[in-house]
């Protein structure tokens, strides 16, 4: 499983890095990274709340 970022969409918000911040983090400039190009599988239940969480439906779950 992967997630990915619509960085036209993503308002560096936050609110994923709060649900899986082994997963999501801000850099030094306020842009989103994904710290991991797989989910690890500890992380899927938290990163699928972050996506479903997010306010402007900016994180993509892939296979």
């Amino acid at each position: 499983m992967r997630v990915e970022v619509d960085r036209d969409l993503c308002e560096a918000n936050e609110v994923c890095v709060g649900f899986a911040p082994a997963v999501f983090a801000l850099d030094d400039e306020d842009e989103l990274v994904v710290n991991s190009a797989e989910v690890p599988p500890g992380e899927v239940e938290r990163v699928t709340q972050a996506v479903a969480a997010c306010p402007r439906n900016a994180l993509f779950i892939r296979d």
